[in-house]
């Protein structure tokens, strides 16, 4: 009977409830419990812990922990929370995850290349006008983040017809998509892209990249999507590109506080859309399979699934 599964978050009961049931169909042959439920004797024997945000003194009871599947995509805050030498984080990638923030990707873009921000201004000054139409070809989208995330949702805006380009630390091909990689790349998407969209992972070379000096380098009159991390983005230089007019519309998905506080002035801002962290939600049940396999594949060879470069934060 292998050791019982580590179960760590702090979610309330309820909102834990589905994914627990979830990873227990998945996986029947093992067993899974939340810590607090374990004994000390289970917890001197746990090698695996699933965990979603958890506390790190809860990590550190765990004493023969060998690796950890965090239950989300990012997992900066996880990574910023352990000590040196914990072990291996292996990040979710479930390909539903993929396709749930392509689709938002998609949906937000047509919103923009739609003039939607506009004809809505227009509505609440009973405005009645046209303008003209541009299509899809004719609008670039410039995507910062070419992994799991950025790769489909480049594939879903070439499908639909958007001129795809794409940026990366690190050289990347994308069929159908122009890449850059390094600071001239980027500088060159910045400048080229009707819409910027943020899918990147927020480490200490991407916060604060998009500050007023990089937004300056946008197009005159581009819009911006942030469905990456909120610190990614300098909001006091966002809303002065958006005040002057040099950006158009900002979507805003994540922020550097969640829940957005009452008093942000985002909230009223006339070219800024709040939404509140919902471009990609994790599908407990999809994540349960994609986690199952990752368990399996350990207990059958003992090599850990690939892991985070706690170094680089992805």
């Amino acid at each position: 009977m292998p050791a019982t599964i580590a179960f760590l978050s702090r979610m309330s009961a309820e909102y834990q409830a589905p994914y627990l049931a979830a990873l227990r169909s998945a996986l029947p042959e093992e067993t899974i419990q939340p810590l607090q439920a374990l004994t000390p004797a289970q917890r001197a024997l746990t090698t695996i812990a699933i965990v979603a945000n958890p506390a790190p003194e809860d990590v550190a009871a765990l004493p023969k922990l060998l690796w950890i599947q965090s239950l989300w995509a990012g997992v900066e805050q996880l990574v910023a929370g352990l000590p040196a030498g914990s072990p291996p984080v292996v990040r979710l990638v479930d390909p539903e995850m993929s396709r749930t923030m392509a689709e938002a990707v998609l949906a937000w873009t047509y919103y923009l290349h739609r003039d939607m921000p506009r004809y809505s201004r227009q509505q609440s000054m009973r405005v009645w006008q046209q303008h003209t139409y541009r299509r899809p070809s004719q609008f670039a989208v410039g995507l910062l983040g070419l992994g799991a995330l950025g790769t489909e949702a480049a594939r879903m805006l070439v499908n639909a017809g958007f001129v795809a380009r794409g940026w990366s630390r690190s050289a990347k091909t994308v069929p159908g998509v122009e890449t850059f990689a390094g600071e001239a790349g980027l500088d060159a998407v910045l400048a080229s892209s009707d819409v910027v969209v943020s899918l990147m992972p927020l480490t200490e070379q991407t916060a604060g990249l998009l500050d007023a000096r990089r937004l300056h380098m946008m197009k005159p009159g581009a819009g911006l999507i942030n469905f990456s991390r909120g610190p990614i983005v300098v909001t006091q230089d966002l809303v002065a590109a958006l005040d002057r007019r040099h950006l158009s519309h900002a979507v805003l998905d994540v922020f550097d506080v969640e829940p957005l506080p009452d008093t942000s002035g985002l909230w009223a801002h006339p070219a800024v859309t709040v939404l509140p962290h919902i471009s990609a939600p994790t599908d407990h049940r999809t994540a349960a399979q994609v986690i199952a396999t990752n368990i399996r594949e350990f207990r059958s060879s003992g090599r850990i699934p690939g892991h985070v470069d706690m170094a680089r934060g992805y």
